[in-house]
């Protein structure tokens, strides 16, 4: 082995043991790119220099650094609309239908990154003031990366965040133009809280969350790691709640702990909790309560 297919290799081993993710030899040539900015802040020259540097005992400044530098943490308000649609007119409402005794829902964002999947969860509730009058919404986002976390809870944004998803009516009604960047209004980051946690750890409310989504999260695991993934996401849903992944997932082939949801490409359900019956109208099986 060559000694910089040695020193990737030792990046790539760091990464997964820190995160679970796998950088995949076809995925290795973006290491240099992605951690250009702490070469230059720490002068280092090359990923063999780096290598060296990680192997050396007392490290761990370095090595977390590293990690937060490979995490992709590319997302934006309202990515992919049809999913948030789907949401906002499909499943909310039946979860309404569901918790209609507690008038609470549980939400839980894993792998939430800077927190624009949260803040466009909370900003639909406040689309729909009438709907959810007098109810508790609880939206939970979590991260490995402790620098998107920190984001995250700022709930502040630059212009080209903030242009990335969101309407000109969302912006004004949602956001306000500060020296620092563009701040979300406190009624949509009342409902939010964010933990730095990784996906593969203990799930943060056991059996709790109504509704959890993993979207272009597990894309990125081996196929063990992904059934342990499944594994944690099955233990925090509600056995009638309701699981979105990402364009890319699927839990066909990869766990046997979830199903196709019989509406919207991206949703499934716990399959222990699927029963006959009527979950939306007379076309849907309902999800047993208990």
């Amino acid at each position: 082995m060559a000694l910089e297919d040695a020193s990737h290799k030792i990046i790539a081993d760091l990464l997964e043991s820190r995160t679970g993710q796998t950088l995949t030899e076809s995925r290795r040539w973006r290491i240099s790119t992605a951690l250009s900015g702490l070469f230059r802040e720490f002068g280092i020259e090359n990923v063999d220099q780096l290598a060296c540097m990680l192997e050396r005992p007392g490290e761990h400044r370095l090595a977390t650094r590293v990690v937060e530098a490979l995490l992709n943490n590319e997302t934006y308000f309202f990515r992919d609309h049809n999913y948030f649609s789907t949401l906002a007119n499909t499943v909310l409402p039946e979860l309404a239908k569901r918790r209609a005794d507690s008038r609470k829902i549980s939400i839980w964002s894993a792998g939430c990154s800077t927190g624009q999947e949260v803040l466009s969860l909370a900003m639909t509730f406040c689309e729909q003031p009438g709907r959810w009058a007098d109810w508790k919404i609880e939206i939970l986002g979590t991260d490995v990366s402790s620098k998107a976390i920190e984001q995250a809870r700022t709930g502040t944004f630059s212009q080209f965040e903030i242009q990335r998803g969101i309407s000109v009516a969302q912006m004004l009604n949602f956001f306000s133009e500060t020296p620092k960047g563009w701040k979300v209004a406190d009624k949509v980051l009342g409902m939010t809280r964010f933990e730095q946690r990784n996906i593969l750890d203990y799930p943060p409310a056991p059996g709790r969350f109504d509704l959890v989504l993993c979207r272009n999260c597990l894309l990125y695991f081996d196929p063990e790691t992904r059934r342990n993934a499944f594994e944690r996401l099955a233990t925090g849903i509600a056995a009638d709640g309701f699981l979105m992944l990402g364009a890319g997932e699927t839990v066909v082939g990869q766990t046997d702990r979830f199903e196709p949801a019989p509406f919207g490409s991206a949703m499934y359900v716990p399959k222990a909790a699927i029963r006959s019956g009527s979950v939306l109208g007379d076309t849907l099986p309902r999800a047993a309560t208990a």
